[in-house]
């Protein structure tokens, strides 16, 4: 059972948040499991406030995917229905620190995004405060609480770090309410030694205690993410390989069946957004764009479209250089939508009939879904993510070796590129032409995944790849997101990132 069914807990932490902010609430006490006033005294009660927290966190919808990593990078864009217009502003980069960024709802937009993760840190906090008057557990099991704590608190952490830069660093719930920004050391530094601090106390792979939590793999992988992010690249080629020495992960065998339900909880997937038809708002409702109009089958899959389906009037839609870049042989281009058969029993060819219409089925449509909601978790990092980040550092430290070669050949083995097709050393006469080619092949193996912006970002390629389309007024800057007005107003210490 998926950690996220236990989603009815947020109600009681709402209660329970409520009536700590009301001073003798009509003089009444809660009497229940979860009572306020002894909640933070026993195991269930701090695991209640983990649950919250571990809610927060998860981002794994069409927000990640289109509206913060896809839409203002190069490969994907949005148009028909009510969404279009939002989109349009990630894609034209028009968007200032107000923005709505989804459509007619706000829930992704920059100030709830932010204050999430912000949620995720005040819980995390609240648990920290309280740890040590919690009553009946054993050291151990205290410090395997703490460590998931502080994993989930960094992992907070680092997010908005990424997409916003250095923001308020609050470590206990006693924090005033008026606090300015990090420094870029202090932020990356607390970020490090949080995780480093979890990493022995944490789970094995297969031992947590629910599907979704963290483990030592979730935690190793996400800090080599976070090296190669921040560029520290020796550091990243270390923690990547403290991944694979683990023993615990390896490539999935078939690329395009890689995300379906069926196949969650898969050896690949180290740390995942765990989703559930069952519990909206933690559902998973990026497949109702991708169907184009008046979907009925894509027979070459054998796919039909079913009655308990969505099919939005947006359209997700990838641009149709994607699909002629891969490899002929390439089965990673397999879950691409180019043809498919409409209601009126029509071949609709979306590659040569249209411009820049084809779609990604890479989170491939949950046969339980309930209207809106699918159940496809989307992974934060996988076991191909964690090859290709060591491959990267690796380039980086040294140039091209043999070893980034045969790790990038596994990821390319598996999508049918053998013999004649895989890479060798020999192809490559420099760092950058390895660099490059590392980024195409995450561009090939990520589409769809909610990587490309950072990884643009990174390589410094995302104010140029902008330029090339047409955003004439792309600058620098935009490599962060604004803070958002709100947090802005509610906090008069916070200075807002240059350039908005």
């Amino acid at each position: 059972m998926k950690l996220f069914n236990f989603i009815k807990t947020y109600v009681v932490i709402l209660v329970i948040t409520l009536f700590a902010g009301c001073d003798n609430m009509l003089q009444e006490h809660a009497y229940s499991q979860l009572d306020p006033e002894t909640v933070l005294s026993d195991r269930q009660g701090i695991e209640s406030v983990l649950i919250s927290a571990y809610g927060n966190i998860n981002f794994g919808d069409k927000a990640l995917v289109n509206e913060w990593e896809g839409y203002p990078a190069d490969l994907t864009f949005a148009r028909g229905g009510g969404e279009e217009r939002q989109a349009r502003i990630m894609e034209n980069w028009e968007w200032d620190s107000s923005t709505n960024i989804s459509g007619g709802n706000s829930a992704d937009s920059f100030i709830n995004v932010y204050s999430r993760h912000y949620n995720v840190i005040r819980d995390t906090n609240i648990i920290l405060d309280n740890i040590g008057a919690v009553q009946g557990i054993s050291e151990d099991e205290a410090n395997a609480l703490i460590a998931e704590t502080k994993f989930l608190r960094a992992w907070a952490y680092y997010r908005l770090y990424k997409y916003f830069g250095p923001t308020p660093l609050r470590t206990s719930s006693n924090d005033p309410s008026e606090m300015p920004r990090a420094s870029e050391v202090e932020i990356k530094s607390f970020i490090e030694s949080e995780i480093m601090e979890a990493i022995p106390y944490l789970p094995n792979p297969g031992q947590e205690a629910s599907y979704g939590r963290v483990t030592t793999g979730g935690a190793m992988g996400l800090l080599a993410k976070f090296y190669l992010n921040t560029r520290q690249w020796e550091k990243a080629a270390e923690m990547s390989q403290n991944v694979i020495d683990l023993g615990a992960y390896e490539l999935f065998p078939v690329f395009e069946d890689l995300l379906k339900v069926e196949n969650e909880r898969n050896s690949e997937m180290i740390l995942v957004n765990s989703r559930n038809q069952n519990a909206a708002p933690n559902s998973q409702d990026y497949i109702n764009g991708a169907f184009p109009p008046g979907f009925m089958e894509w027979p070459e899959k054998g796919l039909t479209f079913q009655s308990n389906w969505a099919n939005w009037a947006v359209g997700y839609r990838f641009r149709e250089h994607l699909y002629h870049s891969f490899h002929p042989e390439d089965q990673r281009r397999e879950p691409i939508l180019i043809r498919y058969i409409n209601n009126a029993g029509e071949t609709i060819d979306l590659l040569n009939d249209f411009e820049d219409n084809i779609r990604a089925f890479r989170i491939w449509p949950d046969p339980n879904a309930v209207a809106n909601d699918h159940g496809n978790d989307l992974p934060e990092i996988r076991y191909a993510d964690i090859l290709l980040t060591r491959a990267e550092a690796l380039n980086e430290i040294s140039g091209p070796n043999q070893e980034s070669i045969e790790l990038i050949n596994q990821i390319r083995n598996r999508a049918g590129l053998t013999d004649e097709n895989e890479i060798s050393l020999s192809d490559f006469s420099s760092q950058e032409q390895l660099r490059d080619h590392i980024f195409d092949e995450r561009k090939w193996e990520f589409y769809g995944e909610g990587h490309r912006r950072t990884d643009l970002v990174r390589q410094g390629k995302f104010v140029e790849q902008a330029l090339s389309r047409g955003v004439s007024h792309a600058s620098e800057h935009h490599n962060r997101y604004p803070l958002p007005q709100a947090a802005m107003d509610a906090n008069p210490l916070l200075e807002q990132n240059p350039g908005y």
